[in-house]
């Protein structure tokens, strides 16, 4: 099967996160797209974070209902911080049966090069990217197994979300209604 790996804080889950994923199964070849949740980004600073199974607990809620989306908490498992590449062999051993392509946004691929075997992840997966407002795709970048989808985006960041909750504003239609009731009952990021 082709699954589609978006890795992410989630911080938390968002539409904007799951409009990207449902486009990719419905207008690319992958059958599944798997929400990698990373307990520590290298490039994040982790003091903002919620904790990683409550923030996967959130992207179980967003995706119950979706047989095309999952959450994998692979790297709950894995040294930290989580790399891309460690991951991607890591589940290449676990799960042979499947073929994975890694999911990204246009902003996050300008930095690929800085990422660990950046040049190795480039050279040896697909990698299927949906533009990002003011980050454009180096054209000569696109001959490997480099792919940009047309996605829908919406202008929702984790930031914005994590904001609003802070100012006690409403942050219904900018999650799912079980995400935000679940971020309000559990007194999420207040």
């Amino acid at each position: 099967m082709k699954i589609g790996l978006y890795f992410g804080s989630f911080n938390p889950v968002h539409h904007g996160h799951l409009i990207i994923a449902s486009h990719m199964v419905n207008f690319t070849d992958l059958q599944r797209v798997w929400f990698v949740v990373s307990p520590q980004n290298p490039f994040k600073q982790s003091a903002s974070l919620l904790n990683e199974r409550h923030r996967k607990h959130l992207v179980d809620l967003a995706v119950e209902d979706d047989i095309n989306l999952k959450t994998c908490d692979i790297e709950f498992k894995l040294p930290r911080p989580s790399y891309t590449i460690d991951t991607l062999i890591h589940l290449e051993e676990r799960y042979p049966q499947h073929e994975f392509t890694v999911i990204m946004g246009s902003d996050s691929f300008q930095n690929i090069k800085k990422w660990k075997n950046g040049d190795l992840l480039i050279k040896n997966y697909p990698i299927k990217i949906y533009l990002r407002s003011g980050f454009a795709v180096d054209p000569a970048m696109l001959k490997h197994r480099i792919e940009v989808v047309e996605a829908p985006i919406l202008q929702i960041s984790g930031t914005l979300i994590r904001k609003l909750i802070k100012d006690r504003k409403s942050i219904r239609y900018l999650v799912p209604e079980q995400v935000r009731e679940e971020i309000e009952n559990q007194q999420f990021y207040f």
